[in-house]
């Protein structure tokens, strides 16, 4: 039994935006899908919603408001709503470990603007131990067109992309699109190359004949586990983010894998994933390393 397709929520458009395909992907998944709102008291707030009691209340009106709007859209749908006061970050992770996938809304480009950078979204994409969907306020159904294909970036071993092939495989074959995998490589310094690593360079005739064997051997098995899956390897010189972003406009969600790096001063995702995310106008899908 998977777990349902979840929303985090706090009444901005971008919030909404993430909620709304959060509620279409679970109809393609023929999932449920749970909504989650974490709100703190706020002792300024304006005078008719200054107390604990007014604020919950209001909190749950809003939340109210928006289920009733999903069950006009989705009226076949299974929604539940969980609301609470509490640490919006560890509400977020711990519903996040029990679902198919989070969704969460992204104010758009930029190093300084938007829900992206905030501390709330950060150390959940950090810390969260399934898919994080980061989605803009101006996304709408009208961009999982078809012909628009699920982007995948692979890197390195098989093993080291599996997880983000498989939920790109997955996601794909729910829409009925096709997967666009994407491995970039570039130029090593020549001291870094040892007799064993030149022999199979020779072997596969090349630098770009290497790279293309190690994609088609990291998709082998999610073509046979997704045969009805139109699958195109893309081989590219460059930089893995600035490859990935040059076919971003193909895209009707991209999806990066995470493994986090732990430092002094917090969890880093990592540089491709940090620019796809700043950058990319779709929907992005960060999946953390199994």
């Amino acid at each position: 039994m998977t777990g349902p397709i979840t929303a985090g929520v706090d009444g901005t458009d971008e919030s909404l935006a993430a909620l709304a395909w959060a509620a279409r992907e679970a109809v393609r998944r023929d999932a449920a899908l749970r909504v989650v709102h974490a709100w703190r008291f706020q002792p300024n707030a304006a005078a008719d919603v200054a107390d604990r009691e007014a604020q919950e209340r209001w909190v749950r009106d809003a939340v109210g408001r928006t289920m009733a709007t999903l069950a006009e859209r989705h009226p076949a749908l299974s929604v539940t709503a969980d609301v609470h006061e509490g640490d919006p970050v560890e509400s977020l992770v711990a519903a996040a470990a029990e679902a198919e996938l989070l969704a969460l809304g992204s104010r758009g480009h930029g190093a300084v603007v938007g829900f992206l950078l905030g501390s709330v979204g950060r150390q959940v994409i950090d810390r969260a131990a399934r898919p994080v969907v980061l989605v803009r306020a101006g996304d709408r159904a009208s961009s999982e067109a078809a012909g628009r294909e699920i982007v995948v970036g692979q890197h390195g071993e098989p093993e080291d992309s599996a997880p983000a092939l498989r939920f790109a495989f997955e996601t794909a074959a729910a829409r009925g699109a096709g997967v666009r995998a994407v491995r970039a490589w570039t130029l090593p310094p020549v001291f870094a190359y040892s007799p064993a690593s030149l022999k199979l360079l020779d072997e596969a005739g090349g630098l770009e004949p290497y790279e293309k064997k190690a994609l088609a051997e990291a998709l082998q098995p999610w073509r046979e586990r997704f045969p009805d899956v139109p699958v195109v390897q893309h081989v590219e010189m460059g930089s893995a983010g600035q490859v990935l972003l040059s076919v971003a406009g193909r895209a009707q969600l991209m999806v990066v894998g995470r493994r986090a790096h732990r430092t002094a001063v917090g969890a880093r995702i990592g540089s491709v994933a940090h620019g796809v995310l700043h950058h990319a106008d779709c929907p992005v899908a960060v999946v953390p390393h199994d």
